[in-house]
Order: C-alpha cells, then structure tokens, then sequence
C-alpha cells in the first residue's frame, strides 16, 4: 500500500499508471489456470485488450475506460491489491464507494483534461442509477477475463440482484426536442459554402445528420456498412444494417432519406442509387476518396452542436447547455423518441431500434408525461 502511493501519489489516469511487480496482477488470486486466449500478462494488459474490442465506438470506449479506471485505482490505493485479487467482499466495498468516494478531496475534483496534475476519478457521488452502470460495466470486463482465460472466476456474478426483474429501465432524456432539433437543422442550412472545402463539408453535415436521424444508427454501424447497404425490395427501398449482437435488420428508407442520399452521391459525381453490393462507404472523406472513423463522425455532430449551441447562448442558456452535451447517440435517441411521439407503433420502433426486448424501446415513449404536464398545467392555486 505504501509502495503504491508513493509512486503514483494521487490517483492518475490508466495511460499514466506504473505498476510496482507485487501489484501488476502476474500473480493475483483470482488468475485463471486455463490456456490463455489473449497475450495479456498484466492487469493493466488485461483492460487495455477488453477496452480494444470497443475501439469502433469512441462513446462506449471512453465510458468504459472511465468504470474501469476507477475500479483499478481503488483497487491499488485503497485495497492495496491487483485487481486479479479482487474477492467479491471488495466489490460490495467497492459499490459502497461508487456512492462516497472518500476521501473526497483525493477522489473528487471539477472536469480537468487527463494530462493536469488536477484531474481526479471523479466529480463527486455517483447516482444510484450510475452505480448500477458502472457495475454492469465492470461484470463485462470480468466476463470477458474469465472467458479469455485470464481469470479464473468473475466476482460479480455472485452479486444479488436488488432491484428485481419487476424495475422498469429509466426514461430517456438524452434526446433534443423537436425545437432544439429544428434549431439545429437550421444552424447548418446557415453553413457557409463559400469554398469547395466548405461546400463538402456543409453536404457530409446534412447527410449525415439526415441519416443519423431518419435511420437511428449506432455510430458503429455507419462506418461498418457501405452504401451498398442501401437496397430496393419490391420497389420499396431499406437499410440493411448489421449491428449489436451482430444481428441483421432491415429499416424503411423513406423518400426524404432517399433524396438526402441520392444529393450526396450526385455531389461526389455518383449515380445517384447505390448498386447492389457496392462498397462506396457511407460516409466519405471530404475529398471523397475513402470512408470516415467512428471517431471522426462523433466529432463532427460534435462540433455541430457546440456551434448551434454558441447561437443559442445569450438567449436560451439552458437549450445551449443541453445542446452541449448532445452526442452521436443523441440523435439516435431523438430519432427514437420522435418516431414515438409521431405515433409510429411500439412493434415498429423495437424493430427500427434493434432492441433484445420491448421494455428497452419503451423508455421513449413520452406521450403519458405530456399529458401529465398538461393536466397539471390546468391546475392553478387560483381558479
């Protein structure tokens, strides 16, 4: 315990970590006897491969490693052990943490980038419901260790669930109102096209938005398909996506995404429909010569909010604010949300998202809210 917090003192992000030989994980108790499947001989090794399998979605990367970051530091300053030594008492320490990570001035601190002597795990407390997040997020990583060999048995799984099959997921809402979103779509209807580069980029904006939001991809998946993807089926057209789970499915293309896609391709010099099986990428560089990374399209619509939200700030800070945060996944929850509220069926839309299970698709319903807020607007103190 003191030899660890006299190397790194305070808590420091994963890419900053060195790790004493007794504290690596080499010899952890918990280390499987099976024949490894991965060449990871560290604990630190052994993160760095299962965070590697979501290197596609830079969303879901970053919130992983920010669970797992956690749990790895607590591990070593607070429990003075290698992950790989974790016993399921420590998880139940561990949860209790997540809730007061004490001392809060060790933990605790306001957002700094990674690099800053000032960065910290944490910001404060974690809500019950991020509590419960981060702990499925971590029974994953321990799943995938057992299964590759590295472990020899995941100390989560012993973990009694309290909540109940009965508990409802929570209501979505992260997703922009149809206002925010129309505030947005005329925010780049503004975008200077001056310049070839500026028109290129203003047509990959609108595009992509489009898309984003007619289809309600996962970022993942618009840059693993093609346009080829797109196909017709007895004169209807559909977007055949292969995506979680690696599960197949086939989304209504209307004609409003249909033009949109027909635009960007005559843009680029295309025919305006894809072939069968063509392997243009969806999304394309602005030159147009090759596709674009995961992480490039969350940094556009990033970007995007940010400069709708900077328009927005002197008169609407709270929309401002919401508009900052609003990510890639976003929009796949305002596609979702907006089709519910346009009244397309509960069957359609599990279909249109690609949900295991109902329940998860109607966390987007929100028309009993609305007329819950309705009604109470009718009652007053004074009649």
């Amino acid at each position: 315990m003191e030899t660890i917090e006299k190397i790194i003192g305070s808590p420091v992000p994963l890419e900053r970590l060195p790790l004493p030989a007794d504290l690596d994980g080499r010899w952890g108790r918990n280390r499987g006897s099976a024949l490894l499947q991965i060449d990871a001989k560290t604990d630190l090794e052994a993160v760095q491969t299962w965070l590697a399998e979501f290197e596609h979605s830079p969303h879901t990367w970053r919130n992983y490693r920010k669970e797992v970051e956690r749990l790895l530091l607590w591990s070593l300053l607070e429990r003075g052990k290698p992950l790989s030594s974790l016993t399921r008492e420590d998880l139940v320490a561990f949860e209790a943490f997540l809730a007061d990570p004490a001392p809060r001035e060790r933990w605790c601190g306001p957002r700094a980038p990674r690099r800053s002597p000032h960065w910290r795990p944490f910001q404060g407390p974690l809500s019950e419901h991020s509590c419960r997040q981060a702990l499925t997020i971590i029974n994953s990583l321990f799943t995938y260790l057992v299964d590759a060999g590295y472990l020899a048995g995941n100390p989560l799984a012993l973990r009694r669930r309290r909540e109940g099959s009965s508990v409802k997921p929570e209501a979505v809402d992260r997703f922009l109102d149809p206002a925010l979103w129309h505030h947005v779509l005329s925010f780049v209807e503004g975008m200077p096209r001056d310049t070839a580069r500026q028109q290129a980029e203003y047509e990959r904006v609108r595009y992509l938005l489009t898309l984003l939001y007619l289809l309600g991809p996962r970022v993942n998946e618009v840059v693993s398909h093609s346009m080829g993807s797109f196909i017709e089926v007895r004169g209807k057209w559909w977007w055949q996506v292969t995506g979680k789970g690696r599960k197949t499915a086939r989304i209504p293309v209307n004609q409003e995404m249909l033009g949109a896609l027909a635009r960007y391709r005559t843009f680029y010099g295309l025919p305006p429909l894809p072939t069968p099986g063509e392997e243009t990428p969806l999304i394309l560089s602005l030159k147009g010569s090759r596709g674009i990374s995961a992480n490039m399209v969350y940094r556009i619509v990033k970007a995007v909010m940010k400069k709708a939200a900077d328009t927005l700030e002197a008169s609407q800070f709270h929309q401002a604010h919401k508009l900052r945060k609003a990510s890639t996944h976003w929009l796949r929850h305002t596609a979702i949300t907006h089709q519910a509220d346009a009244g397309i069926e509960l069957r359609y839309l599990n279909k249109s998202a690609r949900h295991a299970k109902l329940e998860t698709t109607a966390i987007y319903l929100h028309a009993d809210e609305d007329r819950w807020h309705e009604a109470m607007e009718k009652h007053k103190t004074q009649g």
